[in-house]
């Protein structure tokens, strides 16, 4: 005896098929929002009225020529290497990419192009700031652990 494929098991093939897909789609937006809240700037308008402001600044930068060299020592500690002339002072920020946790401020010493500082463990953003009298050179760089 055979059993026949009847309308309701039909039915029961496209509720699963659905239900599966379904399923997949809310778990996927639920992650995909709960780690990236999905705003890059506050205000769109206001960020591209900036634009031609931020690309004199990047040029400016570039004309100085100042080249910087980040890593993460053994002990943990970051290391910074640049060229900036003897005297530059460098401060910077460490945050978490995703916002998960406090940015910190980070604490450099040393001088003539080699500098040191504290950092946590994990993956950051090290957003660095190159100051010789008024001229400034700002970086963005990712460290982990």
């Amino acid at each position: 005896m055979t059993r026949r494929f009847t309308g309701w098991h039909m039915l029961a093939a496209m509720l699963l098929m659905f239900g599966t897909i379904i399923a997949v789609n809310v778990v996927m937006a639920s992650v995909a929002v709960s780690t990236f809240g999905g705003r890059v700037v506050d205000n769109s308008y206001v960020a591209s009225q900036r634009f031609n402001g931020w690309l004199a600044q990047a040029r400016a930068q570039e004309a100085l020529g100042w080249t910087i060299e980040l890593s993460r020592s053994k002990g943990g500690r970051l290391e910074l290497r640049t060229n900036a002339p003897a005297g530059a002072v460098v401060t910077g920020i460490a945050e978490h990419p995703l916002g998960r946790e406090e940015s910190r401020a980070l604490r450099f010493t040393g001088n003539n192009g080699s500098f040191s500082a504290a950092a946590p463990p994990g993956r950051w953003l090290i957003k660095l700031e190159v100051k010789h009298g008024i001229r400034v050179a700002r970086y963005v760089r990712e460290i982990r652990a």
